[in-house]
């Protein structure tokens, strides 16, 4: 199961803003957005003072989208194609599709519903075998869930020091709209698909469709 390893602030970097990728971090003083905000590598410094999203051309703006969005999920670029073939036969916009799409991924509703720090963790989590989707124990971060389904965290695994203190610790992160969470019963269902306005802001759907559209 390929993943990207490097190093994520990078990400960030590069794209020009903040992905958000290592949590509470990102918020912090330590963030490596916050130090060095221009692109990575020899010639970032002079990128940035060049003008940046501004002076690219319209693929650029293109393939940046679609890059921002694959970092932000943590989803490599073969699976993100087939995301997007996936959005464009359902009915509907499929720009609205694909990110619906993105958002149903196992260790994405686990995020939204505050049981990990961000996507890498709960990923990790789930690798793991800390879950369960309806009752049966999965290892598969990229499961696609449905409206009506219900995670929870494994009998077997709630004794360990992290999910012992986790209900105090997601209590204080956001829960998704379309999730409904129980803190004491460490579980989750996912009431229906996600609005366009519950998703990240800085994604723009349009610019991925234009790209996959060449």
């Amino acid at each position: 199961m390929a993943r990207y390893t490097g190093p994520v602030c990078k990400l960030c970097r590069r794209e020009g803003m903040k992905l958000f990728l290592k949590g509470e971090r990102c918020f912090s003083p330590k963030c490596a957005f916050e130090r060095r905000g221009y692109a990575p590598g020899e010639h970032g410094r002079m990128g940035s003072a060049r003008g940046g999203m501004e002076r690219l051309s319209d693929y650029a703006k293109q393939l940046r989208a679609k890059q921002r969005a694959r970092r932000i999920y943590g989803v490599l670029e073969r699976q993100f194609r087939r995301y997007f073939t996936v959005a464009l036969r359902k009915r509907g916009l499929t720009g609205l599709n694909l990110l619906q799409t993105l958002e149903m991924r196992l260790d994405n509703v686990i995020y939204r519903l505050g049981f990990a720090a961000n996507r890498a963790q709960a990923r990790q989590l789930v690798t793991h075998g800390h879950f369960t989707v309806n009752g049966r124990k999965t290892d598969v971060p990229s499961m696609l869930l449905r409206p009506g389904d219900v995670v929870a965290v494994r009998e077997g695994s709630r004794r360990r020091t992290f999910f012992r203190e986790l209900p105090d610790i997601a209590e204080k992160r956001p829960c998704s709209p379309w999730l409904e969470r129980d803190l004491q019963q460490l579980s989750g269902r996912v009431l229906r698909l996600p609005e366009r306005a519950e998703i990240d802001g800085a994604l723009n759907e349009q610019l991925i469709v234009e790209y996959y559209s060449r």
